[in-house]
């Protein structure tokens, strides 16, 4: 990873704050992937809200388009290029759009591109915030505010490359798939989630980490979870923590969903339950993702969780807010945590103002939405 440079010399506006005379501007090389779909409408759209608040931040990306994805498979029967994980580790970081169609299988599209990027470069913390949104409306009746954030272990877990199946074709085919769960693993990724809880207590919230598990039924990776997560767990003692079946824990979060802070789980519960969080909160459309290597030594990956959404590919709908928040948890994890709260106070402004695509009960069209969010950006700089 190249990390940020810093050039001297701002863009010349008058006073201390934001872009002032004589200030240090950082430079970054960002990877972008728009892949399939919904990804090649949405992150041009992300880029451009992203390069409004970065100016008044002293902030330029240097962005390098990629091509790869389901087209370059077509072409070239992979989703990237041999050396694409060099060049990508060239670069600060990684911005991907979505992967994914209905006509190659995923087991080539997502492990041909998405998983050896977060496994190559250590991203072994998929960190996914949902919280409740202005004018974005629960399809939970009464529902109190909801502000969570899903800790995902993202390295390995359920989704192992050891297993294999036999005999196929026949009436005794077998299909074996291992889970991989290492003392290491679990240890970094619980550890991540405690010190985010006791964060997150310090600016206010409830500082509750919740471990997702399902030792009663999983004899052998679950208990050792369980075993590992606690022996972090007892190293801070300011956290209120406990431990829920997954089963039980899906259920209270759609009955409570107000009364977790920050959710623990391994690679699958942590999909599932993020996506169940986001639907929660009134749609995927509006949840990103952080694939994160915390040690900094590799480019961190962000892409909203929505995946490529094929059935609307195309026609200008797709919600962007996914993709702009997932940039503003880029800002954040570059160092500029006031340039990520301006974007997310644009989107937000831009939403309880009536900017809304269908999915959340809109009309708004994706470039609309951007042009909206943008629009805030601008005026409160002005």
């Amino acid at each position: 990873m190249s990390g940020a440079r810093l050039v001297e010399g701002g863009s010349g506006t008058a006073g201390g704050g934001p872009g002032a005379a004589g200030a240090a501007t950082a430079r970054y090389r960002i990877a972008v992937i728009a892949g399939d779909g919904i990804g090649q409408e949405v992150v041009p759209a992300a880029i451009e809200c992203l390069d409004v608040v970065a100016e008044r931040h002293d902030i330029v990306f240097d962005w390098h388009q990629l091509d790869w994805g389901s087209d370059y498979y077509r072409s070239h029967g992979r989703m990237m290029p041999v050396d694409g994980l060099d060049r990508l580790a060239e670069h600060d970081a990684i911005f991907l759009g979505a992967v994914g169609v209905p006509d190659i299988p995923d087991v080539e599209t997502l492990w041909g591109l998405l998983i050896p990027i977060r496994r190559r470069f250590e991203q072994y913390v998929n960190l996914r915030p949902v919280r409740s949104l202005p004018g974005v409306s629960s399809p939970l009746a009464g529902t109190e505010p909801v502000d969570i954030v899903i800790v995902r272990e993202n390295n390995e877990g359920e989704y192992s490359e050891v297993g294999g199946r036999l005999y196929r074709g026949t009436e005794d085919e077998v299909a074996i798939q291992e889970s991989i769960f290492t003392k290491r693993g679990i240890t970094r990724v619980a550890r991540y989630a405690a010190r985010l809880a006791a964060d997150r207590r310090a600016a206010g919230h409830a500082g509750r980490l919740t471990s997702a598990t399902k030792s009663n039924g999983i004899v052998h990776t679950m208990p050792f979870w369980d075993e590992v997560v606690r022996g972090v767990l007892a190293g801070f003692p300011d956290v209120t923590t406990d431990s829920e079946l997954i089963d039980a824990l899906a259920a209270s979060l759609v009955l409570r969903p107000h009364r977790y802070d920050v959710i623990v789980a391994s690679n699958l519960f942590g999909d599932i339950l993020s996506d169940l969080a986001g639907a929660i909160t009134g749609s995927i459309g509006c949840a990103p993702s952080a694939n994160l290597n915390p040690d900094g030594r590799h480019p961190s990956m962000f892409e909203p969780v929505h995946g490529s959404a094929p059935d609307i590919a195309g026609q200008g709908i797709a919600n962007p807010i996914g993709q702009i928040w997932s940039g503003a948890l880029m800002l954040d994890a570059l160092g500029h945590p006031d340039a990520a709260t301006d974007l997310v106070a644009a989107f937000e402004a831009a939403l309880a103002g009536g900017a809304r695509t269908r999915d959340i009960g809109g009309s708004a069209s994706t470039a609309e939405v951007a042009a909206a969010v943008r629009a805030h950006l601008e005026t409160t700089a002005a």
